[in-house]
């Protein structure tokens, strides 16, 4: 169950890097950073059991961890065929307060700030992550020439609409969109989703587990998830994954963790195959709320 990523391939299910700095998001200022120890284990048992996508940022820090400097440590020498996915246009002080977005021209800085982070001669793939920002272009320009100079392999878009996947198409190929998306959550997004398909580029929702605010879902919609899971011997979260999954061929996801069992159960969920007559109750629970 692979995907290309340009001409990088990857397991479909992925593993994303915003809760290794501490417990809850990297955004939380409230929340206790997590053992050095604790996040470089599970990166670790990531790879081992198969994970080669890993989704990070260089503003994915807390005070005391920084989600790329613990991929470095945890992983480097890098395997071969571990594919890094890192996200720039927003930016961060030391304080952890949110910077505009950053200019054509600042991301080069931020490219190599990454490079740096990671230890890295280049970086695999670069999403532009936009906020308020109608035209991607000259951002998407930016980011190209620094692919023509071998600092970037592949680009992409994350927090998107349809019209940015044309403006950047027309700029230079793009080979993902990272958009909030999950079972119950943004179903607007799905005919954005069959564009992807239809294009070749992969869709990769973050936050599929849950909503943009990393809530549950409704009561309704959590007892027919769970009926689903105890049918199955899974868990929920097992079940949300293999919705996703089933969306289409080119839908990724990248589930974080900091617990090891957790980790163990998102790779599996990949080998959970819903029957059609789940799906479409599930299909139904998702378009509820739409």
């Amino acid at each position: 169950m692979t995907w290309l990523l340009g001409d990088l391939t990857v397991n479909r299910i992925g593993f994303g890097a915003m809760r290794l700095p501490q417990h809850g998001t990297a955004f939380d200022p409230h929340a206790t950073p997590r053992g050095r120890e604790e996040a470089v284990a599970v990166l670790r048992k990531a790879v081992e059991l198969g994970v080669d996508h890993v989704d990070t940022a260089a503003f994915y820090f807390s005070a005391t961890r920084s989600a790329n400097e613990l991929i470095n440590s945890a992983l480097a020498p890098y395997p071969e065929d571990l594919v890094i996915v890192t996200k720039v246009g927003p930016g961060r002080t030391p304080q952890g307060e949110w910077l505009p977005l950053a200019r054509p021209h600042q991301l080069r800085g931020q490219v190599e700030e990454n490079l740096r982070q990671l230890g890295r001669d280049h970086l695999d793939v670069v999403n532009l992550r936009i906020s308020g920002l109608d035209d991607v272009t000259n951002h998407f320009e930016a980011l190209a020439e620094l692919q023509r100079q071998g600092l970037v392999r592949h680009l992409g878009l994350s927090n998107v609409k349809p019209h940015h996947l044309d403006q950047a198409q027309k700029v230079a190929p793009v080979v993902c969109v990272q958009n909030p998306y999950g079972l119950g959550h943004h179903p607007e997004q799905d005919d954005f989703l069959g564009v992807c398909g239809e294009r070749g580029v992969a869709f990769v929702p973050f936050f599929a587990l849950a909503g943009a605010n990393q809530e549950a879902g409704t009561s309704a919609e959590d007892d027919e998830v769970t009926e689903i899971a105890r049918a199955h011997g899974a868990s929920a979260a097992q079940v949300r994954l293999a919705w996703t999954l089933a969306r289409g061929p080119h839908v990724l996801v990248i589930p974080g963790t900091g617990d090891p069992e957790h980790l163990r159960q998102n790779v599996e969920a990949g080998d959970l195959r819903l029957t059609p007559e789940e799906l479409t109750r599930l299909d139904a629970l998702h378009l509820s709320g739409s």
